[in-house]
């Protein structure tokens, strides 16, 4: 009996151990278990990428296009498929603008442990609306919260797609003002950076307020700002 409740703690702990592991695996920014992942780019030149996830917003979309315009900056926009088929006009005004767009999934559902009948229907709704919306370059994907496992790598890799994460999220702290969510970006913005900003929502007024003051800052630092595209085209 006594080795029986030894094997059973042997193996509990070994369970734990594999659980603890998946789950740094599903969160992780810069692995995932098959195909090409990208949280940051590895270059030399003082280029940077803006990405915005979420929406389009029929709110909120016109504003950040003007002030991309205003500074002549291009980004890269994550759409979800169920808002960009519900606020057409928008997703074609940032492909207008010289933007890129991005699959960020149709519904923004968590994507582990999901059937691949899921998956694919996910992407591949999303693509076909992001294509109506006259974007004819490479679609990037990016996980609805950054989980990804098994299934949804092997789909992606599978199907020759690029997995986009990120290295700086100035606007996870949902308690922080537009003057911290720039000064932590230009604090830790280097070469290749990828940065993610909310946008969309009526809850992200800070992240709207910062979007200017990043722009200045890293310009001044003498930083391009260029969509994900460009910047990845930098590293080869």
């Amino acid at each position: 009996m006594a080795n029986v409740a030894k094997w059973l703690l042997i193996s509990a702990l070994i369970l734990l151990v594999v659980i603890a592991a998946l789950f740094l695996v599903s969160r992780s920014r810069n692995y995932q278990l098959f195909g090409d992942l990208v949280s940051h780019v590895d270059t030399d030149k003082p280029l940077v990428a803006l990405t915005f996830d979420d929406g389009p917003s029929k709110r909120y979309t016109a504003e950040i296009l003007a002030v991309l315009n205003q500074y002549q900056v291009h980004a890269t926009f994550f759409v979800t498929g169920r808002e960009a088929s519900r606020h057409s006009a928008e997703a074609h005004a940032i492909v207008d603008a010289g933007h890129d767009l991005g699959n960020h999934s149709w519904s923004h559902s968590r994507m582990l442990l999901r059937s691949p009948s899921f998956i694919a229907t996910e992407i591949e709704l999303t693509d076909a609306v992001i294509r109506q919306a006259g974007y004819s370059g490479d679609i990037y994907f990016r996980p609805p919260y950054g989980k990804k496992l098994f299934l949804l790598p092997w789909y992606l890799a599978s199907h020759h797609r690029t997995t986009v994460t990120w290295n700086m999220e100035p606007d996870s702290d949902l308690n922080a003002n537009a003057q911290t969510i720039a000064q932590k970006v230009l604090a830790e913005v280097t070469p290749g950076s990828i940065i993610l900003l909310h946008v969309m929502y009526a809850s992200r007024d800070a992240s709207r307020g910062a979007l200017p003051l990043i722009i200045e800052g890293i310009q001044g630092k003498g930083y391009q700002l260029v969509t994900l595209s460009q910047l990845l085209m930098s590293a080869q």
